[in-house]
């Protein structure tokens, strides 16, 4: 892939209520979903991958999910206001997205994957870095947990590009179209 050619995606999943984890950021609710009897399109998906990026608390919530850490074949950037101790796996930094997120779109071997959480989101849609959403629409409501957007998220356009039904989910692939204002603050990363 052209380096200058990569995007910037969110890639994730939400229940109907538009909740991506539960209160304590389990997202345990995901595993017994019928799909679509295979990966549900996440290895097509994860072969365009040439960076990961995430929040600290999504990435405290991935090391529960199996023993061994599922993106160490791509370059893991987890953004933190504070310093963390080294890990084998993943890259600590205090970067801004609004550096950190051009600086990847111009270095990596492929598209630049926004993993979550939600604070995340905001920031990179407040600061015009996300190209693309596509959203696994999972058929349960969970009555509360960690939005998708969180309060205070910059109104911002879509343009439906793509569905897909797996099973009993529904996946919507979207370009976007209008993404905040640059002049948003730099929000907290830890979430």
């Amino acid at each position: 892939m052209n380096m200058s050619d990569n995007k910037t995606i969110l890639y994730i999943a939400m229940s109907l209520d538009g909740y991506i984890a539960r209160l304590d950021g389990s997202v345990d609710w995901l595993f017994d979903v019928e799909g679509d009897g295979g990966d549900n399109g996440y290895a097509a998906f994860y072969e365009t991958i040439g960076s990961v990026v995430m929040g600290r608390y999504t990435y405290e919530e991935v090391l529960t999910l199996s023993e061994e850490f599922p993106y160490a074949d791509r370059p893991t950037y987890v953004l933190s206001r504070s310093e963390q101790p080294l890990a084998p796996h993943a890259q600590f930094t205090t970067e801004g997205v609004e550096t950190l997120i051009p600086r990847l779109k111009q270095t990596s071997d492929g598209d630049v994957w926004i993993v979550g959480g939600g604070i995340l989101v905001e920031a990179v849609l407040a600061k015009k870095l996300l190209d693309e959403i596509e959203v696994a629409i999972i058929p349960k409501i969970l009555g509360e947990g960690i939005p998708l957007f969180p309060t205070g998220t910059v109104p911002s356009q879509f343009k439906m590009v793509r569905t897909q039904t797996l099973g009993q989910i529904i996946s919507i692939r979207y370009e976007v179209q209008n993404s905040g204002t640059a002049d948003t603050p730099f929000e907290c990363l830890d979430k």
